[in-house]
């Protein structure tokens, strides 16, 4: 499966930038970490820095000729499942077969990611 998330135009795909966080943005930036850390093939592309990517997919170029209003805009495979909002986490539970627990706090805790740093 491949996932691929067209955003707006922004200065970070974090949302730690600027004069406020932005949660929202902050949670799918953990998600597709942890998707990525779990095997899947997940891309994140923002309009202000990877214009190219928006007019190369011939899906996303034809969803945005009239307007951007659509972005966030998410693919799976090539097809649009989800337009002008983010994927919930029980959207993403059920489209990965991975439990909601991967996504959501668990006890006021966010999900835990293991990492290693090579010396």
């Amino acid at each position: 499966m491949k996932l691929e998330v067209f955003e707006p135009a922004m200065c970070c795909p974090t949302g730690l930038c600027g004069p406020s966080i932005d949660p929202e943005l902050t949670r799918v930036s953990t998600i597709h970490y942890v998707l990525q850390q779990r095997g899947f093939d997940v891309s994140r592309y923002n309009l202000a820095s990877e214009p190219n990517r928006f007019v190369e997919n011939s899906v996303v170029k034809a969803e945005i000729t009239n307007g951007i209003d659509s972005l966030p805009l998410t693919l799976v495979d090539g097809k649009i499942v989800k337009r002008s909002a983010y994927l919930t986490n029980e959207e993403l539970a059920e489209l990965t077969g991975l439990p909601i627990a991967a996504f959501a706090k668990q006890d006021g805790e966010k999900p835990k990611v293991r990492i290693s740093l090579k010396k």
